[in-house]
Order: structure tokens, then C-alpha cells, then sequence
């Protein structure tokens, strides 16, 4: 476990908020980091979360059964430690017998039974109950009419939880590290079942810090936990999280001396300020695993054509959006799995880029099918969450697909929740989109395509031959053939192109020299408890 030594601040923190409403909550001598966020967390559910706004906050009030280091190595969490059965199928694991709830609730191995059924739960409606199909019994429940006691899952007594997989499952207890694996409070929840759906005195949680504020569109605040097993090893004694969608002001306010730290999931970057942090040494940018890339509603009639897919692909010049947009050390994509991401380090290279004579000829090919005569009949429309820097991407694209195909497109941006529920209601055509490995194997990008069902399958494109290649590399025990049957499975995604990959993300941010343990895990995240302040 590592441990930090805390600064204790000798004069009060501003912030651009602390002024009023959080003027009361931190004294003079708390050690208090300022962050930002672009959007209000979509929700503080850990069932319900499917992004990384959300789990920014969820992952530091909740704790689960292990952590992931920065060095990707797994660790004890919420579980002391565990046993693996010599065939790598049954998991049981030890829980802290010191670990307890923010209301003094001890946790125990039924709230893990709970918090997992509550998200298979299939009224639950949860976007992420695909990730717990590795467990036997999870995926007939949750959307096969099966029974939640068939669910393989259980308390063997209070502090001990027993977990059985299909099939052995290299990744699963890196997977358990993700916010859909937490516990929630049974007692609490079942008493009321709206403990989530805004801050209240029933919002109970078991991490390293309690949620004491959350004001739509203008602040989080997180304050240490007084009830949690390793505070002693907290050094942050409050953390605000200030809610600003621009991330020219997210900037402002960070020259400003308004927060410690910007980059995600804490906010961004400008665009238009890369070259000068680069310039005086301050911008620090990292690759990790995740995947910027624009989603196709395939039920859409000119969307379904797989030849007008291609072309809209092909037609994207994504070196220059890297050399000349982002700036941040991006890496163009021409396959959707990262090259971070073991085993796919090569890039496949499915389709050239900026291959505009190319898209041009899928471009005629699709427009034929369509009955269509002339390039000015196709219409798209294209949406992205509000964000300078979506839009200055989807502009240089929109420019792209004009200039070089000759169709119409329009550009559409709303606010990140709402623009979430129309991806989901595929109220869209195509639409921007990024994916942040959940765990570091390509399964946690193609297992998104299992089905037209899966959570956050937002195209509507399904394939058997897709589906059946999942369903082999999630059961196959050798390497090889595994890392085989996931390469021929993204050949299929890559060729019917129900996604357009736009680039590789790198994470880009800057940070006040004080600040230490402000470090990604392969998947982005970043565990607060292991924040310090330093003289």
C-alpha cells in the first residue's frame, strides 16, 4: 500500500466556488486539492454508471474487492485477500472484517451479492451488466428469464464471498476493479430505493471519501471518510471538483491558480493551450487504453449500408487532426483496438487513411444501392456532446466529408446526459463516442459488439459469426488461440465498419509541482486515495 505524507496548508484554499458555498466546510489546516469536471456526473449509481464523469466520483466514495496500480498490478481492496480453485473457477474471497458503510454499517459478503443481483437485475436496466457475464448464471438472469438464486454467487458467512465463472477468466480480477463490480448497502437501499438518484442522507458508501455536496452545474465536493478501514493513510482531507463544460475556462482557471490539477477524467485541457504548455514544460501527456471513435446507427436506411460506412471512414484525414487539433501525442486509428492493449501492439491497419479515391468508390457503390443519383442526396447528420473540442474535431471531419465526397452534413451537439439517452434510444446517425478499456485485454473493446444488446452496442449491428468468435476467446484457455479468435473478430468489426475510429487517446494534463500520486492505471483512472500535497 502506498503511503503519502499530507501537506498541511497554512492558508485557506481558494477555488473559484470555495469562496461560497464550500467556505464552510474546510478550515485552514485541511490539505485540500482542487479538480474540475466538464459535466455533471450522469449519475451516482454504480449500477447505473457508463462513464468516466461518473466514475470519477463513484470510485472514490466506493471501494470494491481490489484496486489496479499504476503499474497494472491488482491488488487487495475491499477483500484482504483470495483463493482461486486449481481449475480457475471459483473465487473466494476474504473480506476486511474492519471495513465498514459511511453510516457505520459493517460491509459484508451479502452486500456484494446485492450490489451484483441489483445490477443483473433486469429492471435495473444496467448498461454494464454484460461485463458480470463471466459469472455462471449472470447472463440467463439478466436477459435470458433466469433466476437470481441461479446467479453463482454467494455468502458463505459474513466475511466471505464466493464467486464461480463459466469459464476461467484471466482478467477477472482486474475486472472486479470496475465501478459495476461495488457493493451497495442492502439495508439502506431496499429501505429506499431512490438512495442514488440525488444526494441524500441515505447516499451510504464504503471508500476512502464521502460525497458531502454535489450542486447541479456548479460543484462536487468529496471529504475524507471518517468511517474507512486504511484513513490513516488518506492524506487529502477534501477534494472540489468544480462543473464547467468549457475547457477554454477549465484552463483559464487553472493558470489562475484555481486548481491542482487538469486532464481526465478531472476536466481538459484547451486545445488551443497545448503548444504553450508544451512550450514551457508543464504538459505532461501519457498513452493509456482507450479509443476515440465516431458510432454508426446502422437502423438508420442510409446508415445501413455498409458501403456508405466505408466511405464516410476512409474519408477521414486523422493525421491532421492529430498534428494540428488535438496536438497531445494522439495516435491516428485504423483498427479499433488500442495498440496499448497486449497482443494488438501491431497496428492492423484495416483501411488507409485519408484514402479519399477509396472512399470515393464505396461512396458510388452505396449511393447505386440506396437508388440514389448524385452525392448532394445523402444528408448526415453528426453529434457530439457539447465540447470545444469535439467540435473543432467534428468540424475538420464534416470539412472532410464535404469537400472529398460531396454530402451534406450537419453538425448537432447537446449536453452529455442528454446526448447519452439519444445514443442509447439510437436517436442519432453517427455520433462521437470514447472508449476507455475497462481492463487491460481487447475484450473490454469487442465484448461492446457481442450482440445488438450488449450494453453500450449503441449501432444496432449484430453478427453471428461476431458473436461466436466472443463467446470462443471468452472460454479458450490458450493464449494463442484466444488472441487468434479476438483478431478475426475485430477483422469482421473493421470490415462491416459499424464504428469509425478516429484515434488512439493519450492522456494530456498539467498539474501544480505539489501535487503527488496523481497517477493513471492503464484504463485512466486515477485513485485519490493515493493523493498527497507536498510542502
Amino acid at each position: 500500500m502506498r503511503k503519502y505524507i499530507a501537506r498541511l496548508l497554512l492558508t485557506v484554499v481558494v477555488s473559484i466556488f470555495a469562496l461560497s458555498s464550500l467556505g464552510s466546510v474546510v478550515s485552514a489546516q485541511d490539505a485540500v486539492l482542487n479538480l474540475a469536471l466538464n459535466s455533471n456526473p450522469p449519475t451516482i449509481d454504480p449500477a447505473l454508471a457508463t462513464d468516466t464523469t461518473s466514475g470519477a466520483v463513484i470510485d472514490n466514495v466506493f471501494e470494491g474487492l481490489t484496486d489496479v496500480m499504476p503499474d497494472g498490478e491488482v491488488v487487495p481492496a475491499g477483500a484482504e485477500s483470495w483463493e482461486v480453485s486449481e481449475d480457475g473457477l471459483v473465487y473466494t474471497f476474504k473480506l476486511r472484517e474492519d471495513a465498514v458503510w459511511s453510516n457505520g454499517d459493517p460491509v459484508v459478503a451479502d452486500d456484494y451479492v446485492y450490489g451484483w443481483l441489483r445490477v443483473l437485475n433486469p429492471d435495473t436496466a444496467s448498461q454494464r451488466a454484460n461485463f458480470m457475464y463471466v459469472v455462471e448464471g449472470a447472463e440467463e438472469y439478466n436477459v435470458g428469464g433466469g433466476k437470481p438464486e441461479d446467479v453463482a454467487i454467494q455468502a458463505l458467512d459474513d466475511y466471505t464471498f464466493e464467486v464461480t465463472l463459466k469459464d476461467p477468466t484471466v482478467y477477472f480480477t482486474e475486472l472486479l476493479a470496475m465501478y459495476t463490480f461495488l457493493p451497495v448497502n442492502r439495508t439502506v437501499v431496499e429501505a429506499n430505493p431512490q438512495w442514488a438518484a440525488e444526494l441524500n442522507e441515505d447516499y451510504v458508501s464504503n471508500g476512502a471519501f464521502d460525497l458531502a455536496e454535489w450542486t447541479l452545474n456548479s460543484h462536487v465536493v468529496l471529504t475524507k471518510s471518517d468511517t474507512y478501514w486504511d484513513r490513516e493513510n488518506v492524506a487529502l482531507d477534501q477534494v472540489n471538483m468544480q462543473i464547467t463544460e468549457s475547457a477554454s475556462t477549465l484552463t483559464s482557471d487553472y493558470i489562475a491558480g484555481n486548481f491542482d490539477f487538469l486532464g481526465a477524467p478531472y476536466g481538459e485541457v484547451s486545445l488551443d493551450s497545448i503548444e504553450a504548455f508544451k512550450a514551457d514544460g508543464t504538459l505532461q501527456s501519457e498513452p493509456y487504453s482507450a479509443v476515440y471513435y465516431y458510432t454508426i446507427n446502422t437502423t438508420d436506411p442510409d446508415m445501413a449500408n455498409v458501403n456508405i460506412r466505408k466511405a464516410l471512414a476512409s474519408a477521414i484525414d486523422r493525421q491532421s487532426i492529430v498534428d494540428n487539433i488535438t496536438k497531445g501525442g494522439q495516435i491516428p486509428a485504423t483498427a479499433f483496438v488500442p495498440t496499448i492493449i497486449p497482443g494488438f501492439e501491431e497496428d492492423m491497419n484495416y483501411f488507409e487513411d485519408a484514402d479519399y479515391d477509396q472512399a470515393r468508390e464505396y461512396l458510388a457503390a452505396g449511393l447505386e444501392e440506396l437508388g440514389k443519383s448524385d452525392p448532394s442526396e445523402l444528408d448526415i447528420a453528426l453529434s457530439i456532446n457539447t465540447s470545444e473540442a469535439h467540435a473543432v474535431i467534428a468540424q475538420a471531419i464534416q470539412e472532410n466529408w464535404s469537400r472529398e465526397l460531396g454530402v451534406n452534413v450537419t453538425i448537432d451537439n447537446t449536453e452529455w446526459q442528454v446526448y447519452l439517452d439519444r445514443l442509447t434510444q439510437k436517436d442519432y446517425q453517427v455520433g462521437r463516442i470514447g472508449w476507455t478499456g475497462k481492463f487491460n485485454d481487447a475484450m473490454t473493446y469487442l465484448g461492446i459488439f457481442e450482440t445488438a444488446e450488449t450494453g453500450n452496442n449503441d449501432t444496432g449491428w449484430e453478427d453471428p459469426a461476431y458473436t461466436e468468435l466472443i463467446s470462443l476467446a471468452t472460454s479458450e484457455l490458450d493464449e494463442a488461440k484466444r488472441l487468434e479468435y479476438l483478431k478475426e473478430a475485430e477483422a469482421i468489426l473493421m470490415d462491416a465498419m459499424p464504428i469509425i475510429p478516429i484515434y488512439f487517446y493519450s492522456n494530456d494534463y498539467v498539474q501544480k509541482p505539489e501535487v503527488q500520486g496523481m497517477e493513471y492505471d492503464s484504463v485512466g483512472r486515477i485513485n485519490l486515495k493515493n493523493v498527497s500535497l507536498s510542502e
